[in-house]
């Protein structure tokens, strides 16, 4: 037979261990020794003797005595188990409803201005470049010094959320790789475009290449939406071989795959994308040069 978990198992029955059907407590008493009186005696002579309940068996509930009888027309009570709903009190902190995110529309600049004010307006930017073109300094940079809420989201650091089963293009672009490129901008977009419908601006930064499909601008589009303003920032070879030498890890590459990069990124010219030559720049000039280029973006918007 089985108990309840937690309870603790009762011994087996032995004759004269414990209560049992027909036990009486004279079995216990020596002959002559005066026998305890039964449950309810009065110890007077000719007092009637009491209706004895005979003892339930374990786990025996006694049956609730039967409801005094409802008047005619009177709703039944309410059963109501434990307290009752109790008002949140002022300073309660609740659930804070956040607006969804859907695509990013295009911004508009404000009326009767001859240049919108990028420093003011909530936008979402892409920023592209090879390796070593300092596309997250600029950014990271550019995000800190804004007068509105901004969020720097850099695919680089997305994609290496991945630990265990990373695919290293640098082993070799294969299956694994390309998804899981392609996991990390859909990442990147999703987080963007809850940003921007919370009234958090967003500049994302990624080797976006122009002859290849996979890691276009398309992509980009779809997971954001077509107000993502897209700028290129491609200083020349020998700034970017020499930024590159002072990376480390998985992020430095070899100087013929830097140049070969370099070289690819060089498509964007006549693309009609605005390009930004930070070969003779630091980080801030760099970054307000970034202002004044998404500030004519806003005026009219790149058609990609």
């Amino acid at each position: 037979m089985q108990h309840a978990v937690g309870s603790p198992l009762p011994p087996p029955h032995q004759p004269g261990h414990g209560p049992a059907t027909g036990w009486s407590p004279a079995a216990h008493h020596p002959p002559g020794a005066p026998q305890p009186p039964a449950p309810g005696f009065t110890g007077q002579p000719g007092a009637p003797h009491p209706q004895v309940q005979a003892p339930q068996a374990p786990g025996h509930m006694p049956e609730a005595p039967a409801p005094p009888p409802r008047p005619q027309g009177q709703a039944p009570a309410t059963l109501q188990l434990g307290p009752g709903p109790v008002p949140p009190a002022p300073d309660t902190t609740g659930h804070v409803q956040l607006p969804p995110g859907g695509p990013v529309a295009m911004p508009s600049p404000p009326p009767g201005t001859a240049q919108a004010d990028s420093g003011a307006t909530t936008l979402a930017v892409l920023l592209i470049g090879p390796a070593g073109a300092g596309k997250t300094s600029v950014a990271k940079f550019w995000a800190e010094h804004r007068r509105v809420p901004t969020a720097h989201i850099s695919l680089d650091d997305v994609r290496e959320w991945v630990r265990s089963g990373f695919a290293d293009p640098q082993s070799g672009w294969n299956d694994h790789s390309e998804a899981q490129y392609r996991l990390a901008r859909r990442t990147c977009g999703f987080a963007a475009r809850n940003f921007l419908a919370n009234g958090i601006s967003c500049i994302l930064d990624d080797a976006v290449f122009p002859d290849r499909p996979v890691v276009g601008l398309g992509g980009w589009k779809r997971h954001v939406g077509p107000g993502l303003l897209p700028v290129v920032l491609l200083p020349g070879l020998e700034v970017v071989l020499e930024r590159n030498a002072e990376r480390s890890g998985n992020r430095r590459l070899s100087d013929e795959e830097v140049a070969r990069i370099h070289g690819r990124m060089a498509g964007w010219y006549g693309s009609g994308l605005p390009i930004i030559d930070n070969s003779q720049m630091d980080v801030p000039a760099t970054a307000r040069v970034l202002d004044d280029v998404l500030a004519r973006a806003i005026a009219s918007p790149p058609q990609w």
